[in-house]
């Protein structure tokens, strides 16, 4: 499982159904949904990696400018395959045909963020959303999207 984060560019872009569309027809499947105004602390804690650079007072106050989409993907290595999907940090440098390539021109104005680990995603569900906000259900396309020796 895997967290994504459509940051204010996107939702003001009008870019969020495009970006959960190339997830899901990639074969992800989406267990938790959810639009959240990002508080002050909540992003604290988030970027605390962030703190003591010069940028950090500008990323907070980009993360909060509008609503961020909050998700939740699963997958046969979700992490690896959603940040390959996202593209490098920086826009002007993530490849073409990624979401970064394709929609962002920006460092810090890039659209998404992804978690970085499998370590990473389990702080960041658990920072993000509340047991009652994750789905299970039965994908009945997962016999489609996987050979027999993944399953």
């Amino acid at each position: 499982m895997t967290v994504v984060l459509l940051k204010p560019d996107a939702l003001q872009r009008g870019l969020v159904g495009e970006i959960i569309n190339r997830f899901e027809r990639k074969g992800l499947k989406l267990v938790g949904l959810k639009m959240m105004a990002a508080s002050d602390a909540l992003l604290e804690e988030h970027y605390a990696h962030h703190k003591d650079k010069p940028f950090f007072a500008g990323l907070k106050k980009f993360m909060s400018s509008s609503p961020l989409v909050c998700m939740l993907w699963e997958g046969k290595e979700a992490v690896d395959v959603v940040r390959r999907m996202a593209g490098v940090t920086s826009g002007r440098e993530a490849e073409l045909g990624s979401i970064r390539g394709d929609f962002s021109m920006s460092v810090s104005a890039n659209i998404i963020h992804v978690s970085d680990s499998q370590a990473a995603a389990r702080e960041e569900e658990a920072r993000f959303f509340e047991k009652g906000e994750i789905f299970d259900w039965e994908n009945v396309v997962f016999p489609y999207l996987y050979g027999e020796d993944e399953k």
